[in-house]
């Protein structure tokens, strides 16, 4: 694997940021237009079964709300996913998170990083954080076997990391609820990334992969292991606004 950039880091202190804590609403899905296209998304959410959690597809999807887990505000679709939340079988982290699909919802995306030219923009704003590990992701490429590449607060830094390993610094000192816009383009077996309107990508991943997907959302890099007993409940979450979201194959 190279990279056109060498990992950065910050010696700024970390400060606590504790998520707003809010009265938990009953879980009641209602009908509701969305802000941006959802046709090809489904979501996964921080609720149903220990392993199992609950997943909305289209045409469900398309009007979908639940509070407080994916709800709309202004301008917006606000992601929650509580460190209490339930997981899927291949995490122990919850996340109330989009994941592509195609043929308007129907299938899984599945895309080669060698073949065509894939791209998804995310304007966005994480909003909370837990508050003992105070991690989230906010917008992913996966291929058939794990993710290739995420955008992830270690709060209060926000970086590319790739294979699990934070590669570049986006921004050494994050404000929860700062808007913020990534471009991952993909193509020849390059995946680039572009930070708030760069004309040039920031950071460039040299890797061929299979299966790609996107997604995007609140993968809250937490849970009640990780957390104090006092706050292992709903009112400890981490949290993703996102305003626009678009994907582009070719």
């Amino acid at each position: 694997m190279t990279t056109t950039f060498t990992p950065t880091s910050s010696d700024s202190p970390i400060p606590t940021a504790v998520p707003t804590l809010l009265p938990t609403p009953s879980a009641q899905s209602v009908q509701i237009s969305h802000p941006f296209d959802l046709t090809n998304w489904k979501l996964t959410l921080p609720i149903g079964e220990s392993k199992n959690p609950k997943e909305i597809l289209q045409p469900e999807l398309a009007n979908y709300v639940i509070d407080p887990w994916f709800i709309p505000v202004t301008g917006g679709l606000r992601f929650r996913a509580a460190v209490n939340g339930v997981t899927t079988g291949g995490s122990k982290y919850p996340r109330s998170e989009l994941r592509e699909m195609t043929d308007n919802g129907k299938n899984r995306a599945s895309w080669s990083s060698k073949s065509g030219k894939h791209t998804m923009f995310l304007d966005q704003a994480i909003t909370a954080v837990p508050q003992v590990k105070k991690h989230v992701v906010a917008g992913q490429i996966h291929d058939d076997d794990d993710d290739v590449i995420v955008i992830r607060l270690d709060y209060p830094v926000l970086y590319v990391n790739v294979d699990g390993d934070n590669e570049y610094v986006l921004d050494s000192d994050y404000t929860l609820g700062k808007r913020f816009s990534v471009k991952f383009e993909v193509s020849e077996g390059q995946t680039r990334v572009y930070y708030n309107g760069s004309a040039e990508p920031v950071y460039t991943l040299s890797k061929e992969y299979s299966g790609g997907y996107f997604k995007a959302g609140s993968y809250t890099q937490s849970n009640c292991s990780k957390e104090e007993s006092a706050s292992c409940n709903e009112s400890n979450f981490g949290e993703v606004v996102i305003y626009n979201l678009a994907v582009s194959h070719q």
